[in-house]
């Protein structure tokens, strides 16, 4: 989901209107596999999200992972900076 709220669907645009038609037919078609990954904008509106979450478990999608990207001065940062002075002496 785009910082505008558009949806995507690997990689390419969807209308709101036909993305839970799209999903229905991808995940009836998997037996197992009914995992969806996700990756919305971070200043997206988190109601914009829960929608797509709830249109992806009524389409069939059983779980549901978020793709995530590191940020400067994350969590780990302190800890590896730390650690990495160790190293030097």
């Amino acid at each position: 989901i785009d910082e505008y709220g558009k949806y995507f669907l690997n990689g390419r645009p969807i209308q709101d209107a036909a993305l839970a038609d799209q999903l229905r037919s991808i995940f009836a078609a998997r037996t197992e596999d009914k995992i969806l990954y996700f990756k919305a904008d971070h200043n997206l509106k988190y109601r914009r999200i829960q929608d797509a979450v709830e249109t992806a478990r009524q389409a069939g999608v059983r779980v549901m992972a978020a793709i995530t990207e590191p940020v400067a001065g994350g969590l780990f940062q302190e800890a590896e900076q730390e650690r990495a002075k160790k190293e030097k002496k």
